[in-house]
């Protein structure tokens, strides 16, 4: 073994493939790999300029029309201001650059945003007492909506990375199972290169090289031969003991060099991209981690928007409500109502009203069937539980009998967003880390409804709660109701 630090001697195979890299970094236009094939390159996307402008005019334009069809006064300086509002909306929300962690893009965002956009110029409207009908505002600002999806759909389709992961074979499997675990990310891993001769535990995952154990000459020209296999456009670096320092900051110079992108994985977890920020000091590259929000000017508009949307929601389905109070009460003994104690923020209890949806002696046949519960953890779950009625199956299909909880939420119990509140025998059994779901207010809907519902592990449901509990804002709280809409159309984990 030679002293560390010393350089290795060269040997044929190093030198050709030193010369190849060579000859690779000095292309002026397209790069080649070794065997002279291009690599893929990724289709350009629209400038911000011009998305912004599109999403401008596309609102702005209609708009405009249907105001001035309306005889609503001062149509232009209403529709200029409704079409900034809602590029300037776009763009903080990081639509127009493709910036990580702002929440769920294509139609989805698209949907979210203009809820948000409905919010402003609500507040816009009461503030400067606009003469502008609001039913008329809400349709001229749709065809915003319908443009701005078609287009956020093609971005997403351009903006979609094929990842080559490297890194030690744990830190591999790590970040392989969790990219493949989601869809709802612009991240595509098409291949991985592990660290040393330990075996992946993935299954499926290509594995077009290995790097050696100790920093090599020829760990440049390895992932870069990965790269050029796979047509992959990002290089994802799992950290390590084996793969840190001076190793992996000349593996970034080659990839740079070589015009192939570079990110490293962080052991930071849980943690929305917005609530950190890098900074430099000593040489060091440091993260700063903004603590999660609990008051301030967010946790007010959140709570107005609470009564407000609850208030409003129980006037508006007023109708729906007295039809199912009804349905329930023909068809099954019992009262129309279950009323069940829950804990809410700090551990609070509170009434929580639902329809009844089981048997009038539900509570006391649970012991019975205990032995058959479908979920791990204090949750109960059956997919098909003999004490729901079929009225009940119904409802718990669509959610609709949750519908009478928007009454905890006017009464500041709960929110409109937010964990499930859980029940005292489960909360008594919450480990630390799990009572922390406890400190928001419990919601109507969340990050467990559109994620799976009952489908979910319980430890699913804990991560997908406490990513909530630390990463919330009003802006996600709008784009977790768009997506409340289709899950509850999907019906899917509901039972």
């Amino acid at each position: 073994m030679g002293l560390r630090g010393a350089p290795r001697p060269r040997t044929a195979a190093s030198r050709n493939r030193t010369a190849a890299l060579e000859q690779l970094w000095r292309a002026p236009t397209a790069q080649r790999d070794p065997a002279g094939r291009v690599p893929a390159r990724r289709k350009p996307t629209p400038g911000p300029a011009l998305a912004a402008l599109t999403d401008l005019l596309a609102l702005a334009g209609p708009a405009w029309l249907l105001l001035r069809s309306g005889d609503q006064p001062r149509p232009v300086a209403a529709a200029v201001v409704a079409g900034l509002v809602w590029a300037g909306l776009r763009g903080a929300r990081g639509r127009y650059t493709g910036r990580p962690g702002s929440g769920p893009g294509g139609a989805l965002g698209a949907v979210g945003d203009w809820l948000v956009l409905i919010g402003l110029l609500a507040v816009l409207h009461t503030a400067a007492g606009s003469p502008v009908d609001p039913a008329t505002a809400v349709v001229a600002v749709a065809p915003g909506l319908l443009v701005a999806t078609a287009v956020a759909g093609l971005r997403r389709g351009h903006r979609i990375r094929r990842v080559l992961l490297v890194g030690e074979a744990a830190g591999v499997d790590r970040a392989a199972s969790l990219l493949n675990s989601r869809t709802d990310h612009d991240y595509r891993l098409v291949a991985a290169i592990p660290v040393g001769a330990a075996r992946l535990e993935l299954d499926g995952v290509r594995v077009p090289g290995r790097l050696a154990s100790c920093p090599a000459d020829d760990d440049v020209s390895t992932v870069l031969g990965g790269v050029y296999a796979h047509a992959a456009d990002l290089v994802l670096v799992a950290p390590g003991p084996q793969l840190t320092g001076d190793r992996l900051r000349r593996l970034g110079w080659g990839l740079h060099d070589g015009g192939v992108a570079l990110s490293v994985v962080s052991e930071l977890s849980g943690v929305a991209a917005e609530r950190v920020r890098p900074v430099s000091a000593a040489g060091l590259t440091l993260l700063h981690v903004a603590p999660p929000l609990r008051g301030g000017p967010q946790a007010v508009v959140k709570n107005v928007l609470d009564r407000a949307g609850a208030l409003f929601g129980l006037l508006a389905l007023a109708p729906l409500l007295l039809a199912v109070a009804l349905s329930v009460r023909l068809s099954s003994r019992g009262p129309v109502f279950h009323r069940q104690v829950r804990q809410g923020q700090h551990n609070r209890p509170f009434t929580m009203w639902k329809f009844r949806t089981m048997v009038a002696d539900a509570e006391e046949l649970k012991a019975q069937l205990a032995a058959a519960n479908e979920v791990e953890g204090p949750l109960f779950k059956m997919r098909s539980d003999p004490r729901v009625t079929p009225v009940g199956r119904m409802l718990r299909r669509t959610s609709i009998d949750e519908l009478p909880q928007l009454l905890n939420v006017l009464l500041g119990h709960m929110s409109l967003v937010g964990p499930r509140p859980p029940l005292p025998e489960e909360a008594s059994r919450y480990d630390e880390r799990e009572h922390r779901r406890l400190a928001v207010k419990p919601g109507l809907t969340g990050l467990w409804q559109v994620s799976g519902r009952s489908d979910l592990s319980w430890q699913e449901t804990v991560s997908l709660d406490l990513w909530y509990v630390d990463n919330w804002s009003v802006a996600a709280d709008m784009g977790l109701l768009a997506r409340t809409v289709r899950a509850v159309t999907d019906g899917r984990g509901a039972y």
